[in-house]
């Protein structure tokens, strides 16, 4: 293998293991701070401080599209936003632990 076929190779694999950790990189709205919603497309530094303010008055968000309660978040927003964003583990993960 000469250099250049190897440069080639250590940027493929560079390039797909870059993707598959971005990937999996959902932020846990019942677990972010303010600056880390803030990562997700479409939420300001005002909407992240509002998410963190409703979470600590309410509880756990029990699913993403509980954001909709948020005045300013609407369901555009929650398009834009809503594959990046998680609650955390399932509800079967949740029963498998006893809850």
């Amino acid at each position: 293998m000469n250099v250049r076929q190897m440069l080639l190779s250590l940027f493929v694999a560079v390039f797909i293991a870059g993707g598959l950790a971005w990937a999996g990189d959902a932020v846990n709205i019942n677990s972010a701070t303010a600056k880390e919603l803030q990562k997700v497309d479409g939420i300001g530094a005002k909407t992240a401080e509002k998410i963190v303010a409703y979470r600590a008055e309410h509880g756990a968000f029990k699913n993403v599209e509980e954001l909709l309660k948020i005045k300013g978040f609407g369901k555009k927003k929650l398009e834009k936003a809503g594959d990046e964003l998680t609650v955390g583990g399932s509800e079967d993960d949740k029963e498998s632990e006893g809850h």
